[in-house]
């Protein structure tokens, strides 16, 4: 009996000092790199900065090869995005799987201070080919960042790969308030994709009910202010939608993603006491 519980410790004891072994094998071999990496994964602001002083290069990827910014954009890690942002030789172009940079995943994530920092205190460029800032603000229903994207230049009729723009996405999403903002701001309601669907086919397909009655009876008034009648609507394609962006495990604007927590409330509540038809009069 005495032998068994002697050999049980032993065994004990042997296990305990290779664990540790491998835990000290394993910190020996860490790179700088990998330290770095840990300090974004692990939401660690002193420390990134700390290694990022060190020389360690901030452009690095996740180990599923997200740009850094961009992973801790995504995860809202406000302060180790911050420390990313201001890091010497930063580079805000990079982008994950689906093309999304760090600006864009701000503005998806409805981070307004992090847009503005990147804006105006490195210059990051607004606008790009395909999927943009203001299509991933749209998206979410983030008016502040939709504002201050137009405000700064950012084309209000870009248009994804597939031809869809921030005001079908905004549209699609149900985000009523942002739907006024971008048709005040100039937006083009007129618009087709590749799939041959504007905004009213947009709003139609993806049950915005409400919605498609106040652009028909825009579209109405604007008919009529111009002296010429309404376009009948061109048949949309039965079953195609806007293209993916995104791979699956990275956020993306088709569909729209659900708000997180702590996230403004969604546009249905911004209705209350505004009838549609006279929310999207047009105010030009």
């Amino acid at each position: 009996m005495r032998y068994r519980d002697n050999l049980k410790q032993a065994m004990k004891k042997i296990a305990l000092a290779g664990a540790l072994t491998m835990a000290l094998s394993g910190a020996a071999f860490a790179t700088p790199q990998d330290d770095l990496r840990n300090a974004v994964e692990y939401n660690r602001p002193a420390l990134v900065q700390k290694y990022v002083a060190q020389g360690v290069d901030p452009n690095l990827k996740t180990r599923d090869g997200t740009p850094l910014l961009v992973d801790a954009l995504k995860e809202k890690n406000i302060e180790v995005a911050e420390a990313l942002i201001r890091a010497k030789n930063i580079d805000f172009e990079r982008t994950n799987a689906a093309g999304e940079n760090a600006l864009m995943m701000a503005a998806y994530q409805g981070l307004l201070p992090m847009v503005k920092l990147m804006v105006e205190t490195y210059d990051v460029e607004v606008n790009k080919t395909g999927w943009t800032a203001l299509h991933y603000a749209a998206t979410n229903g983030y008016d502040d960042i939709v504002k201050y994207l137009l405000d700064h230049a950012a084309y209000i009729d870009a248009e994804s790969p597939n031809a869809t723009t921030p005001l079908m996405m905004a549209v699609m999403g149900g985000h009523i308030t942002t739907v006024k903002l971008l048709l005040d701001e100039g937006a083009d309601m007129n618009l087709r994709n590749q799939q041959k669907m504007d905004v009213i086919d947009f709003a139609k397909r993806y049950h915005q009910d409400e919605i498609a009655a106040g652009l028909e009876s825009r579209r109405r008034k604007l008919a009529e202010q111009s002296g010429k009648p309404a376009a009948a609507p061109a048949p949309a394609a039965a079953v195609s939608q806007p293209a993916k962006p995104a791979a699956p495990d990275v956020p993306t604007p088709m569909p729209p993603a659900k708000r997180g927590a702590g996230a403004p409330s969604p546009a249905g509540r911004d209705t209350i006491g505004t009838p549609t038809n006279m929310l999207f009069d047009s105010n030009r």
